[in-house]
């Protein structure tokens, strides 16, 4: 035990505290039992270090990580009985999902150590959600996202701005746009972040970037969906058959007729594993209705989760504006509900439409409609109701 509490010492001690995601602070951490999960890369490790470093006490915490080759030949339960009574009082446990009892033990050490605060984190979203239930009625869970355009600008050009609410910018973007551009080009660096910016470890080496980003892709196909789910080699052969069709044709309307004959399986098994890679965040699925929502339920239109996993995945073949749309629904799907529109590209919060396009597209499909704006790339002001794209970067 001395080694481990060694190591969870000189994590917190060594962990940069110089930029702190805003995140942190949508986590209520007076809670007894807090699950965050999130997909692999976004940070949750670091910010579990840096809550630690800023808020309590090291020599009453215990930063664990179930990977541990510790944990091959020794019970959580056990640990943790040892750290209670020789004073611990905080427990934050990461990668859990690697330790096959996790949400029992996490349960019983719920219920037998009353004085213990218990963090924990899984990067495979497949297993966390698998195992929620053992947890109901106790946990507290949090959905960590990647980095948004905002927090990009902000970690890249060393800023503090602020997110801005939806209806601030959908009323009020040209001043907002004209304060903005005062401090640098918001064109210049949105395409920057479309290409390598949502995971923050392009900080690390942006030159591999697209390589990690494959290898997280490669991880979650081969290792989180046969963990969390009951599937053969053969089923995750055709998901990833399914995935790269996916990814040089989004954003598209399925046919799940014609994937089920491409990829050699049934409709059924179609639909199912569109919702495995949507719950790993591998992709998005677009409906006219997010109500009631059932895993074998088409969805009208597919995209892949970010911008960035679409150039890891399609290089040369990614097209522009399918990277627009892509970018539009991972910013504003955050904090906004967002369901397809009949008539334009997006509803968003059932009241205000959307259409997505280049500098040049007009206002013509949206003509007539009530609450409804155009998001134009590649321009830097707006006028009425077109809208840069780029500013939906900053609502969270």
């Amino acid at each position: 035990m001395d080694k481990l509490i060694a190591n969870s010492v000189n994590l917190i001690k060594s962990v940069d505290t110089k930029y702190i995601r805003d995140y942190i602070k949508i986590i209520n951490w007076k809670d007894r039992l807090i699950g965050l999960k999130g997909a692999r890369g976004v940070g949750k490790t670091t910010l579990l270090l840096q809550y630690i470093k800023q808020n309590i006490p090291v020599s009453k915490t215990l930063y664990l990580s179930l990977d541990n080759i510790f944990f091959s030949t020794n019970r959580l339960i056990d640990l943790v009985d040892e750290f209670v009574k020789n004073g611990g009082e905080f427990l934050f446990l990461d990668e859990v999902h690697r330790y096959s009892q996790w949400s029992v033990e996490i349960k019983n050490i719920y219920d037998m150590y009353s004085g213990l605060q218990v963090v924990f984190t899984g990067s495979s979203i497949l297993h966390i959600d698998h195992k929620k239930s053992d947890l109901s009625r106790r946990a507290v869970f949090y959905e960590m996202p990647g980095l948004s355009l905002r927090e990009y600008i902000n970690f890249k050009l060393e800023k503090n701005i602020k997110p801005i609410p939806l209806e601030s910018i959908l009323y009020h973007h040209q001043e907002i746009s004209m304060q903005i551009i005062e401090n640098f080009k918001p064109i210049a660096i949105y395409n920057e972040y479309i290409e390598k910016g949502y995971f923050p470890f392009f900080v690390e080496n942006e030159a591999t970037y697209h390589k990690k980003l494959e290898e997280i892709i490669n991880v979650v196909l081969d290792v989180d969906i046969p963990q969390s789910f009951d599937i053969s080699l053969h089923s995750i052969e055709k998901i990833k058959k399914l995935l790269y069709i996916i990814s040089t044709s989004v954003p598209f309307k399925p046919n799940i007729q014609k994937l089920s004959e491409r990829i050699e399986t049934t409709r059924n098994s179609v639909k199912t594993y569109l919702h495995y890679l949507n719950k790993a965040q591998i992709i998005n699925l677009l409906r006219t209705d997010n109500k009631g929502i059932s895993i074998l339920q088409k969805p009208d239109k597919i995209y892949l989760h970010h911008p960035n996993l679409m150039i890891a995945l399609a290089g040369d073949k990614s097209n522009t504006g399918n990277l627009r749309e892509t970018f539009f629904f991972n910013q504003v799907s955050f904090s906004e509900e967002l369901t397809a529109s009949k008539k334009a590209d997006f509803m968003v919060n059932n009241k205000y439409t959307f259409e997505i396009g280049g500098k040049n597209k007009n206002k013509s499909q949206i003509s007539g409609i009530d609450n409804a704006f155009v998001a134009l790339d590649n321009i830097e002001h707006g006028f009425g109701n077109k809208i840069p794209l780029w500013l939906f970067g900053f609502l969270f």
